[in-house]
């Protein structure tokens, strides 16, 4: 098992909370104030997912999300395959001092056309609520 911190569809209400096989929920979670949040467009849509930047200290944002305990198992075979190509697996640094594995803009991926920064909602189901949508 392994504390995974997720921002979007793997949420509760979530369109990807499926694939996280029934993981236990340990609570809300909020990062360290080192990361931008993002909305990412994908295959033409936008707001496809939302999509965390390490940006390191002095020019991010605490964001919110869920903490689970995961099973290496579900984690392989479930949700990883479901993640879009510009997000990778990483370490995310967490409010309490602890760390949790969570998807992540990869580098490559930092100047992607349609990337709108929404770290001033603080999280990824306040944008989508401010929009009007269900996250």
């Amino acid at each position: 098992m392994v504390h995974m911190f997720l921002n979007g569809g793997g949420m509760k209400g979530g369109n990807l909370h499926h694939l996280i096989g029934g993981a236990p929920f340990l609570g809300a979670a909020t990062t360290l104030p080192i990361y931008r949040l993002h909305s990412v467009p994908l295959d033409g849509a936008a707001d496809d997912h939302p999509a965390l930047e390490h940006t390191g200290l002095g020019d991010g944002a605490a964001i919110q999300g869920e903490l689970y305990d995961i099973d290496f198992t579900v984690l392989r075979t479930s949700l990883l395959p479901a993640e879009p190509p510009d997000l990778e697996l990483g370490v995310v640094g967490l409010a309490d001092g602890t760390e949790a594995l969570g998807m992540r803009l990869r580098d490559s991926a930092a100047d992607l056309p349609g990337l709108v920064d929404i770290t001033e909602y603080g999280s990824w189901r306040a944008y989508k609520t401010a929009k009007g949508e269900s996250p």
